[in-house]
């Protein structure tokens, strides 16, 4: 992979943090001001004005605090719900590059020549999104490229909209001290800076290439390393179509787009313990034969989450727990998973949040993932019912590892609403964790991630 000339300028830099502190800590301590009066004199804010007035100001600014809100929204209790249904209509795309920006992002990344190391490179950006957009192009030899190149000062305004999620955080949890947000706020900042890193998207992209090897239903794209570097990532080009333009098709066609997105989240989750954490509509696009839908395309690796083996031997122990209503094996899951001081009010609030996960997957029948239920508001009333129940028990920890795994239920949740799908989910998930071996994916999991340059890496949260 190539590494841009030069030492690295944009790496974190304290004026451009600064900047970034002034335009948020302004939308962001107005809040702070009236949550504390809130607290110290006694009086009622309205909490739904509040947060659409945060919405509307946060939806100015754009960038890294876009994908961070979009994915607390997802979170239940990690915010008031107010905020949360506010934040998940937040769009985190952000203002392209022109053209003279991206020549002199292109050149910081490749050198002055770089036009000459493409066939042709398109102006105007394909898609756009928080952290940076994408450019088609085509290779000296004729291979179609998708160039994703990162806006500029992204380090620095990741740290400074960090640093105003802990504020937010903060004051919720003396607002309303129902979940310890901590692990929360850590496990957030921590994957948000790795999607930072194109060189290690790149490697996680050649795991995933790896894991669906053999699967032509699930379309992974092709790294071109002598045309990437840390804030360029240059891919081969998947044709396809935007999921939601299947969304009225054939009830055979779009259950057969929703069992290849259920294996492509499920399979490297039991199998390598390893997930795709942003299962959002525009990281899917649908390749089509002879005029029907075959399978899916997966476009962006910025967001993967290695889990310990003994995580997803949790995952399993507590689905095989529900199916057959084993307390012991249930209890036993929690502790694996890091839950502590689990007394038996505990043990049934978090079963309320378990069942909902795992419904589908509990009864041996065709069904929706949810009838009757929008894609928006998919999980909301369990978290509510959750968020009321812990108030009562106070301030619960919550182990980092469930911020990705909840959001990705969720979303590919969301998913198979869009598409009205009905499969028997039931032997979907049986068959994924059929034979499962906690030894076995350690193996599966070292090996790919040797492959890939990834050795050594330990999984999050060990």
């Amino acid at each position: 992979m190539s590494k841009p000339p030069g030492r690295d300028s944009e790496k974190n830099r304290l004026s451009a943090r600064v900047g970034r502190y002034a335009r948020v800590g302004a939308n962001m301590s107005g809040l702070a001001a009236k949550l504390a009066g809130s607290r110290v004199f006694g009086y009622e804010i309205d909490n739904g004005r509040q947060a659409a007035e945060l919405a509307a100001a946060l939806g100015g600014l754009k960038g890294p605090l876009m994908k961070v809100a979009q994915l607390l929204s997802t979170i239940p209790d990690a915010i008031p719900p107010e905020y949360a249904a506010e934040l998940a209509q937040l769009q985190s795309a952000a203002p392209p590059m022109g053209w003279a920006f991206v020549k002199r992002r292109m050149s910081a990344e490749l050198g002055r020549d770089w036009q000459a190391r493409f066939a042709s490179f398109d102006k105007e950006p394909a898609a756009a999104a928080s952290l940076g957009q994408v450019h088609r192009a085509v290779s000296k030899d004729g291979a179609a490229l998708a160039c994703k190149l990162q806006y500029p000062d992204m380090a620095s305004a990741v740290e400074a909209d960090l640093k105003q999620l802990g504020l937010l955080f903060s004051l919720h949890r003396r607002m309303s001290p129902a979940i310890d947000t901590r692990e929360i706020a850590r496990e957030i900042g921590d994957r948000v800076r790795e999607e930072l890193d194109y060189v290690r998207e790149a490697a996680q992209t050649a795991v995933y290439r790896h894991i669906f090897r053999n699967e032509p239903r699930i379309r992974v794209p092709e790294i071109h390393d002598e045309l990437s570097t840390g804030r360029l990532l240059t891919m081969g080009w998947l044709e396809g179509e935007p999921m939601l333009a299947f969304k009225d098709r054939e009830l055979e066609d779009r259950n057969r787009l929703a069992e290849v997105m259920f294996r492509a989240w499920w399979h490297p989750f039991s199998h390598y313990g390893i997930i795709h954490g942003d299962p959002h509509l525009g990281n899917y696009t649908v390749f089509s034969e002879g005029g029907a839908p075959q399978g899916i395309n997966l476009l962006d690796y910025g967001c993967i989450r290695i889990f310990p083996p003994g995580f997803v031997q949790g995952v399993v122990d507590l689905y095989r727990g529900l199916l057959e209503e084993d307390e012991a094996r249930i209890v036993s899951a929690y502790e694996r998973w890091g839950f502590k001081g689990l007394t038996k009010e505990l043990i049934g609030i978090l079963n309320i949040w378990a069942r909902f996960i795992y419904g589908p997957l509990l009864s041996d029948r065709v069904r929706s993932i949810a009838d009757g239920v929008k894609p928006a508001e998919y999980g909301r009333k369990e978290a509510f019912r959750v968020h009321k129940a812990l108030k009562e028990l106070g301030p619960v920890t919550v182990p980092r590892e469930f911020v990705f795994m909840d959001r990705a239920a969720i979303g590919l949740g969301a998913v198979f609403l869009h598409l009205g799908a009905e499969l028997n989910f039931y032997r979907l998930f049986n068959e994924q964790i059929e034979d499962f071996d906690t030894a076995a994916v350690a193996g599966r999991q070292s090996a790919a991630l040797a492959l890939a340059g990834l050795a050594g890496e330990r999984p999050a949260a060990e």
